[in-house]
């Protein structure tokens, strides 16, 4: 029952962010702003795997394969938004600002099977 809510909420949090990044505008400008190339097909791309990661998460289909993709953009997101904190405004800026990515993207290796597991009997 709980392995489901976190799907819930997995799947959520990337269909939002996806369903915002064709909403606003700014997102192309910050995009061309860091550097990716080609900021508007990119943003495109990230948008679309994020809908459709996230939707087959919510339904449980294909988790270790919907996982791959999700993990690079927030590997990605953390590398190109958050590291220029952890430089210019130290650890404890970068812990606060990077605390959503960072759980997601716990949330995705642990359920994609990413991580090792231990055994319960040990």
């Amino acid at each position: 029952m709980l392995d489901r809510w976190v799907r819930y909420a997995i799947g959520y949090v990337f269909i939002t962010s996806s369903i915002m990044k064709f909403l606003i505008s700014d997102f192309k400008m910050m995009f061309a702003n860091y550097g990716i190339p080609f900021p508007a097909t990119t943003l495109f791309i990230v948008a679309i795997l994020e809908i459709g990661c996230g939707a087959l998460i919510i339904a449980n289909m294909h988790i270790k394969k919907a996982t791959v993709p999700l993990i690079i953009i927030m590997i990605g997101a953390l590398y190109l938004t958050k590291v220029p904190i952890l430089l210019k405004q130290g650890m404890l800026q970068f812990a606060f600002d990077a605390r959503l990515d960072m759980i997601m993207l716990i949330l995705l290796l642990l359920i994609g099977g990413h991580l090792p597991r231990r055994n319960a009997a040990t």
